[in-house]
């Protein structure tokens, strides 16, 4: 996952793993079984679809359970690790953890979460002071101070602000200032002439009726307070960046001070903005400086009347899920089953849980690391990435298309990528965080701006290199461009991404993937403008550039011609930076395994299947999943990554090597012509 918004987005790694070659071929013992006969599909040929062929089976007899929109392997991993979690807080609550103030703050965070009949017998209460602040605004030029401390708070609302590294001086942490405010995620909901996108606008404002009705309004006040807020959010839709133009950094790369923003952006107090959130900030880089322009023009525009509308609408549905069960229930049949096809809601624990863990993420992930990852593992991963490293180097300095002065320049980058694996080596202090016993919500929202404080404490400071994107329980990975780093958190080091007594060809398939993945996001469409400091500016050759911009074009284009729902392709330029380190990870990975192979011979068979083979299973099972319809749309929408089954036939597609092991012919739908395919890294 290439990661740039590093705070606003709190999104791998491997357990005991160790690859070794020092054996000789005489010592190579076999490795245990790890393909399961049970999820290929072997009526379809993998020279036909090799996502069907490779996890046909395991589609089926993992159908999509009811209170999900999509499940694959990676879900069923995090729904793993979400109940070794769940396991921990028992725990604690039961007295089996040693006496930590700690440990206990996060048992009572969950504990009165879970205490669903005193959230019913609250109702609105707890969100009623808030409520009350917006009927108290006596002209639009306070709304700014208010705005500014619902963002404080946790409350969504017109534009986000955080902070993250200057991208054009990656040592110091500035303000960043990007467009937001929309219910729905992407500007195609509000704006797309289709007929499904205009059957969810209406079942999205009838959805902001109903929620209005059930926080207390009457039904003609309820009716007209939801066509405004609907009516301020569709404006906000029209002047919105698109999502292929906020991928580009450069474009969303502003930096001015408070007074060019107010020039700028008038018809906002924005210094009253910031004063709200105790915040001087000397430098801004305003993403989209159009739609804060935009925004101030609606500001003048619209009435008081709208704009409190607006802000009710935001303060209910950021609370919903901290408020009784009818508020719950009407979020959900909207956000779960109308938006992405979710047929039923998930347990109050596991919504719980995923709050607690929000709030006191390192905490939590103290404990996890404690219970769940042997302090080996780091020394024994750090031994992998080196392998990919090596991979990697060796790619790049094969690449015909690519000049020896910028090879040289992408060997530096590679060289100085840092690694961090499982946990932080400091953990954050959660001592000034109160929980108490009031109120599910009042504990939601004071973790909100716990967390936000201490974000933006960091803000015209140098950066910490310490500071980790995710928690060790999270089951994800990044690469963060502007620190030049990737980051593999405890929790996803482990099946299907690795074996602890799998064979090379499966573990090089699947984490070894993976890391490559993270590797290539450093010379993909967007991680490529970073230097090897983590600075925005152009370290490569013209005539480099062009070329690489003329195969990365290849690859787009291949994407945009996939169907994935009636009347909808996928959106090959939008998913470009994933789909680039999909191909590049499989490439890198493929040319260690290879280079370990020399060392330790692996067997001519296994389970049925040569090396190589076993390689391109061990990939694909990763991307095994069912998916709703609605889930579709949403992800094609809003998602960089491309769906699961893409990103399988996607890349191997290109790949002469997998033509190879499964015996692909021209005119099977696996082929490409060599004239085709996207050859990058």
């Amino acid at each position: 996952m290439f990661h740039k918004l590093l705070w606003p987005l709190l999104l791998m790694g491997l357990g005991i793993i160790f690859f070794s070659c020092t054996k000789s071929t005489a010592e190579v013992t076999a490795p245990s079984v790890v393909i399961n006969p049970a999820d290929l599909d072997t009526s379809v040929s993998p020279a036909a679809d090799f996502h069907q062929f490779a996890n046909g089976g395991w589609m089926k007899r993992n159908p999509l359970p009811s209170d999900r929109s999509r499940f694959g392997t990676f879900d069923e991993l995090a729904q793993n690790a979400q109940k070794q979690v769940q396991s921990l807080i028992d725990d604690i609550a039961a007295g089996r953890v040693q006496d930590d103030p700690m440990a206990q703050k996060i048992a009572l965070f969950y504990r009165v979460g879970m205490d669903e009949q005193k959230a019913d017998s609250l109702g609105m209460n707890p969100l009623a002071p808030w409520l009350a602040k917006v009927d108290a605004l006596a002209d639009k030029a306070q709304v700014a101070g208010l705005l500014g401390d619902f963002h404080r708070h946790g409350f969504s609302g017109f534009f986000f602000v955080y902070a993250d590294q200057d991208g054009k001086n990656s040592v110091q942490v500035i303000t960043q200032m990007v467009q937001a405010g929309l219910g729905m995620g992407d500007r195609d909901y509000y704006l797309e002439e289709t007929t499904p996108m205009a059957e969810m606008r209406k079942a999205y404002l009838d959805h902001i009726l109903k929620m209005f009705t059930l926080a207390g309004q009457a039904p003609e006040a309820a009716a007209k307070a939801a066509e405004a807020a609907y009516g301020i959010e569709k404006s906000l839709a029209e002047i919105s960046m698109d999502r292929n133009t906020l991928r580009d950094p450069l474009i969303t790369y502003n930096k001015m001070d408070l007074a060019t923003l107010t020039a700028r952006a008038p018809g906002f107090d924005w210094a009253l903005y910031f004063k709200a959130m105790d915040l001087q900030p000397r430098e801004i880089n305003v993403g989209q400086v159009d739609f804060m322009a935009g925004l101030g023009k609606l500001f003048t525009e619209r009435s008081l009347d709208e704009l409190k509308a607006y802000l009710k609408w935001h303060l209910v549905t950021s609370s919903a899920n901290a408020l009784s069960r009818p508020l719950v229930d009407e979020n959900f049949q909207f956000f779960g089953k109308t938006y992405a096809g979710q047929q039923e809601i998930q347990p109050r624990w596991k919504r719980i849980l995923r709050q607690t863990d929000g709030a006191l993420s390192e905490a939590v992930g103290k404990l996890y690391v404690q219970r769940y990852f042997p302090p080996a593992a780091k020394e024994r991963m750090l031994k992998l990435v080196e392998n990919l490293r090596i991979a990697l180097g060796e790619r790049i300095q094969g690449l015909a298309w690519m000049s020896d002065e910028t090879k040289q320049k992408a060997q530096e980058k590679l060289q100085t990528i840092k690694v961090k694996i499982g946990y932080p080596d400091q953990w954050r202090d959660y001592a000034a965080l109160e929980v108490r016993e009031d109120s599910y919500f009042d504990n939601v929202v004071r973790g909100s701006r716990f967390n936000f404080d201490y974000m933006m404490a960091q803000i015209d400071k140098p950066v910490d290199p310490k500071v980790w994107g995710m928690s060790p329980q999270t089951v994800n990975a990044y690469y963060s461009p502007s620190m030049n780093e990737i980051c593999f958190p405890a929790a996803i080091l482990q099946p299907p991404f690795f074996y602890m007594d799998g064979d090379d060809a499966v573990n090089y398939g699947a984490i070894g993937v993976v890391i490559g993945h993270e590797m290539t996001h450093g010379f993909d469409d967007q991680g490529r403008l970073y230097d090897k400091v983590g600075n925005l500016t152009n370290w490569w050759a013209d005539e480099d550039n062009q070329r690489f911009t003329e195969r990365t074009e290849v690859l787009a284009k291949q994407y945009s011609q996939y169907d994935v729902a009636k009347d909808l392709k996928a959106d090959g330029r939008y998913t470009l930076g994933e789909n680039i380190a999909d191909l590049g990870g499989l490439n890198i990975s493929l040319t260690a395994v290879r280079r370990a192979w020399k060392e330790k011979v692996p067997a001519e068979k296994f389970e049925g299947f040569t090396p190589e083979q076993r390689f391109f299973l061990g990939y694909a099972h990763l991307w095994a999943q069912n998916v709703s319809d609605q889930e579709i749309v949403r992800r094609t929408k809003t998602d960089v990554h491309s769906l699961g089954r893409l990103r399988v036939i996607g890349p191997l597609r290109n790949m002469p090597e997998f033509h190879a092991a499964f015996d692909v012919k021209a005119g099977d739908y696996m082929f490409l012509p060599q004239t085709d395919r996207a050859v990058i890294w």
